[in-house]
């Protein structure tokens, strides 16, 4: 099962402080649209120069941090991408097959933790 964590704090610098926060905006909306995926919020993924930011990750799979998010734009391109994420057996997506936003906006691509297992 992959998860989506989203950072719940994040707003970009033009956002007024009484607002409510992009980054939850963009919680609910996921969560809302997700359906068969788990969508966790977050404090902060410190990522705040490009944020709303959201991370997706599984137990011994490839994660990924995508930035630059717009709660009113995006959440049907990071739902495809949870998806494809939780079809790949190690996490790694094609490229190609990435909504376009995803692929201009991935920040890092982390390894999976090694198990006593796999060490």
């Amino acid at each position: 099962m992959s998860t989506l964590f989203v950072c719940i704090t994040c707003r970009r610098e033009a956002d007024p402080p009484s607002d409510v926060r992009p980054g939850a905006r963009l919680y609910a909306a996921l969560g809302a649209e997700a359906g068969d995926l788990d969508v966790q919020p977050v404090e902060c993924l410190s990522n705040c120069t490009r944020s709303c930011t959201v991370a997706v990750a599984a137990p011994g799979k490839w994660t990924y941090i995508v930035g630059h998010l717009d709660p009113d734009r995006n959440v049907s391109d990071m739902v495809q991408f949870a998806r494809l994420h939780r079809a790949s057996a190690d996490g790694l997506t094609v490229w190609r097959d990435r909504p376009a936003h995803v692929r201009k906006n991935t920040i890092a691509r982390v390894p999976p933790l090694a198990t006593k297992e796999s060490a």
